[in-house]
């Protein structure tokens, strides 16, 4: 008789953040690469998290992930897959979750990054993560990774829904109005002398959503630039949400396509900040729902998969 199928392993991954507020400092000492962080700025920090919860919510919404993606993939008394999380800053760390699933002895490895728009900084960093565990760890697996889904139809569409829902929060006589301020992470600008495909794929997220939309003002910012002394990917979230003040507008909707689930940089960057900004201004700023660990997520990531797979035959 054949053994038990060996199962596939799903990894997912991203970022992650403090678990409470005594792990600020610790955390952003891993995201520094082991450089101390000023006090003031550890402060500063400590004071966003306090604001929104006292620790980071993607823990728990990527748990709800896992256990909802394996059920949409296994189906009903099968155990074909296993879902787990890894994380490039904190714990559960992508180099202990590439341990446990080496106990399983998977029959192959599929890493996800948490991050639709492929960039040599970010997901090429996780990949490289996974394959400094592999080396240290072993596995006789094929290991492969989903490096982009900027545009598959699923998100497009579930970016679109969330967008006209959002719009039901101003007044009906202005909604029709109402530009959309897409938004993603900034990067350093060094990455356009690499020909880093980041900026495109961002810019083709907007765009498929538009077409989807319809008829929309669109306008785009990166938003969380580093503070550091390169300069970084703009134009800036700050300077354009003064621009739209300027040209008239009173109402604007933020779509934050370069992220998926609530995190500091939407809870307190937008929710906060850029809100109280607008808000000094005059101007209504709303924010579309992430996706986090909601249906049209959870067949998006299936879809991906199951598509990956296909392609590797």
């Amino acid at each position: 008789m054949p053994g038990p199928q060996r199962p596939t392993a799903i990894l997912l991954m991203a970022v992650g953040g403090p678990d409470k507020l005594e792990n600020v400092e610790p955390y952003l000492l891993d995201v520094r690469g082991g450089r101390p962080t000023p006090p003031e700025l550890v402060d500063e920090i400590k004071e966003r998290y306090r604001a929104t919860g006292g620790k980071t919510p993607v823990l728990g919404i990527m748990r709800e992930i896992v256990r909802k993606l394996e059920q949409k993939l296994n189906g009903p008394g099968s155990e074909r897959y296993r879902a787990y999380i890894g994380f490039r800053h904190w714990h559960p760390y992508i180099k202990d979750a590439y341990a446990e699933l080496m106990d399983e002895q998977p029959e192959q490895l599929i890493g996800v990054c948490m991050a639709p728009q492929y960039s040599s900084m970010s997901i090429g960093a996780y990949i490289k993560k996974v394959e400094e565990a592999r080396a240290a760890a072993g596995g006789d697996f094929p290991v492969s990774y989903v490096q982009s889904w900027h545009e598959h139809p699923r998100l497009i569409a579930a970016i679109a829904g969330n967008i006209t829902a959002a719009l039901q929060k101003f007044p009906a006589e202005v909604r029709s109005r109402v530009p959309v301020l897409f938004t993603a992470h900034s990067l350093p600008e060094r990455i356009l002398q690499m020909k880093d495909p980041y900026p495109g794929h961002v810019k083709a997220t907007m765009d498929a959503v538009c077409r989807m939309l319809g008829s929309v003002t669109a306008r785009f910012a990166y938003q969380s630039q580093g503070r550091s002394s390169e300069k970084w990917l703009g134009p800036t979230v700050e300077e354009t949400l003064d621009a739209l003040h300027r040209d008239g507008h009173t109402h604007v909707l933020m779509a934050p396509i370069g992220f998926l689930s609530d995190h500091l940089e939407v809870l307190y960057n937008i929710d906060i900040e850029l809100k109280q900004r607008a808000a000094k201004q005059g101007v209504q700023l709303e924010r579309i729902a992430m996706l986090n660990a909601t249906p049209p997520l959870i067949e998006i990531l299936a879809s991906v998969i199951e598509q990956h797979e296909t392609s590797l035959v």
